[in-house]
């Protein structure tokens, strides 16, 4: 398996080469053919390329098997003719990557207000609100006067379908529950095609479960008993913001893992941003951009069938589940350590087998 990584801005370059210790030690221990190919994004690549994105890097990325792109500072980027690309968006919208796939769960030894849940929110990726990915050349947001703003919001009925599968397919492997999350009260035509197409696909899975929510009182509903949900499917803003809000019910959003999925490719990256203000002083929480190169090396296993990869994720996840319950981690969850000496933890927790013999 082949991985370009791309460590990006701010705390990135710190909680990458975590995620690099573990993805290496991870492939050492269950002998997986994992290559990583390093390059740079973001503002390094303005200074060095005059571009936050390359067309060599896009090639390079075409001809991998995955992508870890670390938190870039995506605000700082707003002129795309100098060269501003939003890095996140650019991947997601070229290699077609629709299905943004975000666990939250609960983990025992850190304090929780909310109760245990695990659950997952799967949110399309490629449409919606989002004005850089609804027309083929420039934004959906339009200056109408000086005074007025209009905002255009894109569904199809490809993206509907597609992300409704991909949530039906994960659901058969989890609670076989899928609660769809839409506001379709006031948005009648297109959050009600999205509903009508949800439940046209859930009849292909008989076993699963179905409901769904107006997306305001869903944020309600997550607060007062997240252990209801188990796979949770919405369209693009309505998915950013609820995983947000379940990631820090879970206790930070720096536990909160994110897998950004097509047909042919997929890209790992934290679901947090890349948060300037910390960077370089070793306090970042790293267990995100961790979480994610596992959801990355699972995915793998799973389109190709092989089990050493996915093996290799769920060691990651349990990994962290004991580095929290012990304390071996940053602040913001319990822990005393920082960047570096969470991530040593990690890699001692996943070598550790190699010294007992094979696992």
């Amino acid at each position: 398996m082949k991985i370009v990584v791309l460590p990006g801005d701010g705390i990135g370059p710190e909680t990458m080469a975590v995620a690099v210790d573990v993805l290496q030690t991870v492939a050492h221990r269950f002998e997986l053919p994992v290559e990583l190919d390093h390059d740079v994004t973001g503002h390094t690549s303005l200074k060095r390329h005059g571009a936050t994105v390359t067309p060599s890097l896009l090639q390079k990325v075409r001809a991998a098997d995955g992508l870890m792109l670390g938190p870039t500072a995506t605000y700082d980027f707003k002129d795309e003719s100098k060269g501003e690309i939003n890095p996140s968006k650019f991947f997601r919208k070229e290699l077609d990557l629709y299905a943004n796939i975000r666990p939250a769960r609960t983990y025992a030894g850190l304090q929780n207000k909310f109760g245990s849940f695990d659950l997952v929110i799967v949110r399309e990726n490629t449409e919606g609100f989002y004005a850089d990915r609804n027309i083929a050349s420039g934004g959906s947001e339009m200056l109408i006067t000086p005074d007025v703003v209009v905002s255009l919001r894109r569904i199809t009925r490809l993206c509907c379908e597609r992300i409704a599968r991909s949530a039906f397919v994960l659901a058969m492997e989890r609670g076989k529950h899928v609660s769809i999350v839409h506001k379709a009260n006031v948005l009648r035509v297109a959050d009600g095609m999205f509903i009508d197409i949800c439940r046209a696909v859930a009849s292909e899975f008989p076993e699963v479960r179905v409901d769904d929510f107006l997306v305001d009182a869903m944020m309600a509903h997550v607060v007062r008993a997240p252990e209801r949900f188990d796979v949770v499917v919405t369209t693009n803003m309505f998915g950013d913001i609820l995983s947000d809000l379940t990631a820090e019910l879970s206790g930070s959003l720096g536990l909160g893992g994110s897998l950004n999925a097509g047909d042919n490719h997929a890209m790992g990256q934290a679901q947090h941003g890349s948060a300037p203000d910390i960077a370089g002083q070793d306090i970042a929480n790293p267990f995100s951009l961790i979480l994610s190169a596992g959801q990355l090396l699972a995915w793998h296993g799973q389109r190709t069938s092989q089990t050493r990869f996915v093996e290799a994720a769920n060691a990651i996840e349990k990994a962290v589940a004991e580095a929290i319950v012990a304390g071996e981690c940053t602040r913001d969850v319990g822990g005393a350590l920082g960047t570096a000496a969470t991530g040593r933890a990690i890699v001692q927790r996943l070598a550790l087998p190699i010294s007992m013999g094979k696992s």
